[in-house]
């Protein structure tokens, strides 16, 4: 595969010189370098590129050139390579054009010069970008290949776990690929045991379960010790958060997820009031970016594996995987977060995965295209999945029962969803069934107020309502409210006393749940505030208590 290229920009033939001996010296193994002097010479360089197909990853260009500013080639180089990312050089003096690019032509980065240390001040800067290129592009292709059908859950399920671990993968419709079709059937006999998974090896899967798929992609599926200091069950922020600083504080810290990093939070298109991130993050992004850093601070990340059961062996707490493996720890945190409600309406449970998906399934966005679709729900995550879906599909119903959005969903979103030209709220409604034989083909909403039904046609119901919390397996362990979130700290008190199954003489640590060492983080716990930057600090924060039950031990 021919490598990405880097494009560099300068009109000073020593600052060029300069810039393209850092660039080779650290990036030659995995991209190609080359240079332009001007911008029209870099314009007409990068529109060769693009009639050539290859892959720009990243433009470098100075700011103040005769005839083409930097920013202005930037502009016009957006149009042809619109993946690749943006940086310019700027003097003291360009810094408020630079700032003003950032809004105008989402200009990803500037840098002073000089940049030296390349060590310090270049490469850094180049290596997430870089990084964060390599993550969302995707290149002439030549990896695991699904082979599926458009109305199969099972498809829909495979694709759904290979995104949310940003496992790269092309999509092959055999019902409009004929010559993949008799491919299969020479290969495995019955081209409709879908989905089938071919691998670049030249092997292949047929329907496989999520721990198969993710052994043979190379995941990590097995415990490497059997004891730990703490396990973590569930990769949503909080739990990403506690094995960040559980390793990174000396815990010997193992991370339990059976979908992939990122949870709930991991499918949404762009998080936009996270601390730090002035142009907002995907949920994607954010959890790439915590994976990393809790691997390489040397946390244990299990994926595909889910939790059957937790049990108690003072001093001990013992985790029974789903695969019949036990591990045991000092302390458990339980991170598990929640899971979108299922739509409890005639039809749905036979169409989801077929025109029914529970959250915001972007990985069937390419399905929808120009179709009309609804969301159900007045959350933030139903407001982000409508602004994403709203800029491919033709048009996004969003369907709440309340009278408007104000008490369910940030400002932010209802200014952009009010702006939107293509999104229509349907307040004081609730989707009464669902019709549709092989695919869903409409939706009947009901009215509130006057019982009126109507049928709507829509391609694709994308459902958000409410949190169920994923905690059963520990249902016979802590004390837990009425709708299943784990009790902790000051919660467990009643009428001012603690439970008598409390053992010790002191109190429970603010997130400990009734039963010793064992944690609870995130949207998990009762009383939290289901936002992600909360999640992220009851996640970092539960290590300092983690710690002082240590000293118990």
């Amino acid at each position: 595969m021919a490598q990405p290229i880097i494009l560099a920009v300068d009109d000073d033939p020593e600052v060029l010189a300069a810039v393209e001996r850092d660039l080779r010296q650290h990036y030659r193994r995995d991209y190609r370098i080359m240079k332009a002097s001007s911008g029209r010479d870099a314009l007409a360089a990068a529109q060769k590129l693009k009639q050539r197909g290859s892959a720009v990853a990243l433009f470098l260009a100075d700011q103040r050139m005769p005839e083409m500013s930097g920013t202005d080639f930037l502009k016009e180089a957006r149009k042809l390579h619109p993946d690749a990312s943006k940086v310019l050089l700027t003097a003291y003096a360009d810094t408020e054009a630079a700032i003003v690019s950032i809004n105008e032509i989402e200009l990803d980065h500037y840098l002073m010069k000089p940049w030296d240390p390349p060590d310090q001040r270049l490469y850094p800067v180049l290596d997430d970008l870089l990084s964060d290129w390599v993550a969302r592009v995707r290149l002439p292709f030549d990896g695991i290949r699904v082979a599926g059908a458009r109305w199969s859950p099972q498809s829909y399920a495979v694709k759904d776990f290979l995104s949310r671990n940003q496992i790269p993968y092309q999509w092959i419709d055999v019902e409009q690929d004929p010559s993949t079709r008799e491919m299969l059937v020479s290969l495995v006999g019955n081209a409709d045991q879908l989905p089938i998974i071919l691998f670049p090896d030249g092997s292949h899967l047929v329907q496989p379960t999520n721990l198969e798929l993710a052994d043979k992609i190379g995941l990590q599926t097995k415990a490497q010790l059997p004891f730990y200091d703490v396990v973590i069950v569930g990769a949503g922020p909080a739990g990403l958060a506690a094995s960040v600083y559980g390793a990174s504080e000396g815990l010997r810290t193992l991370l339990v997820e059976q979908s992939g990093p990122g949870g709930q939070a991991g499918t949404s298109s762009r998080i936009e009031n996270y601390l730090g991130f002035p142009s907002g993050v995907s949920g994607a992004d954010l959890a790439r970016r915590a994976a990393a850093q809790a691997k390489r601070l040397g946390a244990e990340l299990l994926d595909a594996q889910d939790v059957r059961e937790v049990r108690r062996e003072d001093p001990f707490r013992v985790v029974t995987l789903g695969d019949g493996s036990e591990i045991s720890c000092h302390a458990l945190v339980l991170a598990t977060g929640v899971s979108v409600r299922v739509l409890d309406v005639p039809g749905a449970a036979e169409l989801a995965g077929i025109g029914i998906y529970y959250g915001a399934a972007a990985t069937e966005v390419g399905l929808y295209r120009d179709c009309d679709i609804a969301i159900v729900g007045g959350g933030n995550s139903a407001g982000q999945a409508a602004l994403f879906y709203a800029r491919y599909v033709k048009s996004v119903t969003i369907i709440i029962r309340a009278d408007d959005l104000e008490k369910s969903m940030s400002q932010y979103l209802i200014d952009r969803i009010a702006a939107a030209p293509n999104i229509v709220l349907r307040n004081r409604a609730e989707i009464a069934r669902v019709n549709g034989t092989d695919h869903l083909e409409a939706i009947v909403l009901r009215d509130r107020d006057s019982g009126e039904e109507e049928t709507v046609e829509v391609s694709a119901l994308f459902v958000f309502i409410g949190a169920a919390p994923f905690t059963e397996i520990v249902a016979n362990l802590v004390k837990r409210d009425e709708k299943g979130f784990v009790l902790t700290g000051p919660d467990l008190m009643v009428n001012g006393k603690l439970p008598k199954s409390w053992p010790l003489d002191r109190d429970p640590f603010l997130l400990e749940a009734s039963v010793p060492g064992v944690f609870a983080a995130g949207d998990v716990r009762a009383g939290s505030s289901k936002r992600v930057a909360a999640a992220v600090g009851e996640g970092s924060g539960v290590v300092g208590m983690i710690h002082r039950y240590l000293q118990t031990v």
